[in-house]
Protein backbone atom coordinates (compact mmCIF):
# COMPACT_ATOMS: atom_id res chain seq x y z
CA UNK A 1 0.00 0.00 0.00
CA UNK A 2 2.81 2.39 0.91
CA UNK A 3 4.59 1.58 -2.35
CA UNK A 4 1.48 2.31 -4.39
CA UNK A 5 1.03 5.70 -2.79
CA UNK A 6 4.65 6.52 -3.41
CA UNK A 7 4.29 5.64 -7.08
CA UNK A 8 1.14 7.73 -7.40
CA UNK A 9 2.83 10.65 -5.71
CA UNK A 10 5.85 10.38 -7.98
CA UNK A 11 3.63 10.35 -11.10
CA UNK A 12 1.76 13.41 -9.95
CA UNK A 13 5.00 15.27 -9.25
CA UNK A 14 6.30 14.30 -12.67
CA UNK A 15 3.08 15.56 -14.37
CA UNK A 16 3.25 18.89 -12.77
CA UNK A 17 6.91 19.16 -13.57
CA UNK A 18 8.17 20.44 -10.24
CA UNK A 19 10.41 18.67 -7.81
CA UNK A 20 9.22 20.63 -4.80
CA UNK A 21 5.56 21.16 -5.52
CA UNK A 22 3.76 21.36 -2.23
CA UNK A 23 0.65 19.26 -2.39
CA UNK A 24 -0.68 16.12 -0.65
CA UNK A 25 2.49 14.07 -1.28
CA UNK A 26 4.57 16.11 1.14
CA UNK A 27 2.40 15.34 4.17
CA UNK A 28 2.08 11.76 2.95
CA UNK A 29 5.86 11.43 2.78
CA UNK A 30 6.20 13.00 6.21
CA UNK A 31 3.68 10.52 7.62
CA UNK A 32 5.51 7.62 5.97
CA UNK A 33 8.83 8.86 7.38
CA UNK A 34 7.39 9.23 10.86
CA UNK A 35 5.77 5.78 10.60
CA UNK A 36 9.10 4.26 9.46
CA UNK A 37 10.95 6.04 12.29
CA UNK A 38 8.36 4.79 14.83
CA UNK A 39 8.57 1.20 13.55
CA UNK A 40 12.39 1.25 13.48
CA UNK A 41 12.44 2.71 16.98
CA UNK A 42 10.14 0.02 18.39
CA UNK A 43 11.60 -2.93 16.51
CA UNK A 44 15.28 -2.07 16.07
CA UNK A 45 16.59 0.92 18.04
CA UNK A 46 15.07 0.28 21.49
CA UNK A 47 16.06 -3.40 21.69
CA UNK A 48 19.48 -2.58 20.27
CA UNK A 49 19.86 0.31 22.72
CA UNK A 50 18.77 -1.95 25.59
CA UNK A 51 21.29 -4.61 24.50
CA UNK A 52 24.05 -2.01 24.20
CA UNK A 53 23.15 -0.48 27.59
CA UNK A 54 22.96 -3.94 29.15
CA UNK A 55 26.34 -4.85 27.69
CA UNK A 56 27.84 -1.53 28.84
CA UNK A 57 26.47 -2.12 32.37
CA UNK A 58 27.86 -5.66 32.34
CA UNK A 59 31.28 -4.43 31.21
CA UNK A 60 31.24 -1.59 33.74
CA UNK A 61 30.30 -3.99 36.56
CA UNK A 62 32.99 -6.46 35.54
CA UNK A 63 35.54 -3.68 35.27
CA UNK A 64 34.65 -2.39 38.76
CA UNK A 65 34.84 -5.89 40.18
CA UNK A 66 38.17 -6.47 38.46
CA UNK A 67 39.53 -3.18 39.82
CA UNK A 68 38.36 -4.14 43.31
CA UNK A 69 40.00 -7.55 43.01
CA UNK A 70 43.18 -5.95 41.69
CA UNK A 71 43.25 -3.47 44.57
CA UNK A 72 42.64 -6.30 47.03
CA UNK A 73 45.36 -8.41 45.40
CA UNK A 74 47.79 -5.49 45.60
CA UNK A 75 46.88 -4.95 49.25
CA UNK A 76 47.39 -8.64 50.00
CA UNK A 77 50.70 -8.62 48.14
CA UNK A 78 51.87 -5.62 50.17
CA UNK A 79 50.72 -7.30 53.38
CA UNK A 80 52.53 -10.50 52.46
CA UNK A 81 55.68 -8.53 51.63
CA UNK A 82 55.49 -6.77 54.99
CA UNK A 83 54.94 -10.08 56.77
CA UNK A 84 57.85 -11.59 54.86
CA UNK A 85 60.12 -8.67 55.77
CA UNK A 86 59.04 -8.96 59.41
CA UNK A 87 59.66 -12.69 59.40
CA UNK A 88 63.08 -12.17 57.85
CA UNK A 89 63.95 -9.62 60.51
CA UNK A 90 62.80 -11.97 63.25
CA UNK A 91 64.74 -14.89 61.81
CA UNK A 92 67.86 -12.75 61.47
CA UNK A 93 67.44 -11.66 65.10
CA UNK A 94 67.05 -15.29 66.17
CA UNK A 95 70.15 -16.25 64.16
CA UNK A 96 72.14 -13.36 65.64
CA UNK A 97 70.99 -14.32 69.14
CA UNK A 98 71.94 -17.96 68.56
CA UNK A 99 75.35 -16.93 67.24
CA UNK A 100 75.93 -14.67 70.24
CA UNK A 101 74.87 -17.46 72.58
CA UNK A 102 77.13 -19.92 70.78
CA UNK A 103 80.04 -17.48 71.04
CA UNK A 104 79.35 -17.00 74.74
CA UNK A 105 79.25 -20.74 75.30
CA UNK A 106 82.42 -21.22 73.24
CA UNK A 107 84.20 -18.44 75.15
CA UNK A 108 83.13 -20.00 78.47
CA UNK A 109 84.33 -23.44 77.38
CA UNK A 110 87.64 -21.98 76.17
CA UNK A 111 88.10 -20.12 79.45
CA UNK A 112 87.25 -23.26 81.37
CA UNK A 113 89.70 -25.30 79.30
CA UNK A 114 92.39 -22.66 79.82
CA UNK A 115 91.79 -22.70 83.58
CA UNK A 116 91.90 -26.47 83.57
CA UNK A 117 95.14 -26.44 81.58
CA UNK A 118 96.63 -23.84 83.93
CA UNK A 119 95.63 -25.95 86.96
CA UNK A 120 97.17 -29.06 85.39
CA UNK A 121 100.31 -27.09 84.55
CA UNK A 122 100.58 -25.84 88.14
CA UNK A 123 99.95 -29.32 89.49
CA UNK A 124 102.59 -30.75 87.17
CA UNK A 125 105.02 -28.01 88.26
CA UNK A 126 104.31 -28.83 91.92
CA UNK A 127 104.82 -32.54 91.26
CA UNK A 128 108.09 -31.80 89.45
CA UNK A 129 109.21 -29.57 92.31
CA UNK A 130 108.27 -32.24 94.84
CA UNK A 131 110.09 -34.91 92.85
CA UNK A 132 113.05 -32.56 92.57
CA UNK A 133 113.08 -32.04 96.34
CA UNK A 134 112.80 -35.79 96.92
CA UNK A 135 115.61 -36.40 94.43
CA UNK A 136 117.77 -33.74 96.12
CA UNK A 137 117.10 -35.28 99.55
CA UNK A 138 117.99 -38.71 98.21
CA UNK A 139 121.12 -37.27 96.63
CA UNK A 140 122.05 -35.54 99.88
CA UNK A 141 121.52 -38.77 101.75
CA UNK A 142 123.63 -40.61 99.23
CA UNK A 143 126.26 -37.83 99.32
CA UNK A 144 126.35 -38.01 103.11
CA UNK A 145 126.62 -41.77 103.03
CA UNK A 146 129.33 -41.66 100.36
CA UNK A 147 131.25 -38.94 102.14
CA UNK A 148 131.17 -41.00 105.37
CA UNK A 149 132.34 -44.01 103.53
CA UNK A 150 135.13 -41.98 101.96
CA UNK A 151 136.06 -40.49 105.31
CA UNK A 152 135.94 -43.88 106.96
CA UNK A 153 138.21 -45.32 104.36
CA UNK A 154 140.56 -42.37 104.53
CA UNK A 155 140.62 -41.74 108.25
CA UNK A 156 139.35 -44.90 109.66
CA UNK A 157 136.12 -45.82 111.21
CA UNK A 158 136.96 -44.65 114.69
CA UNK A 159 137.70 -41.04 113.87
CA UNK A 160 134.67 -40.29 111.73
CA UNK A 161 132.03 -40.49 114.39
Amino acid sequence: MINCTILLAVEEVAKEGGLFDINATLPLMAIQFLLLAFVLDKIFYKPLGKAIDSRADYIRDNQLKAEERLAKAKQLAEQYEQDLAETRKKSQAVIAEAQAEAQTIAAAKIAEAQQEAQAKREQAAQEIEQQKQEALQQLEAQVDSLSRQILEKLLGPELVR
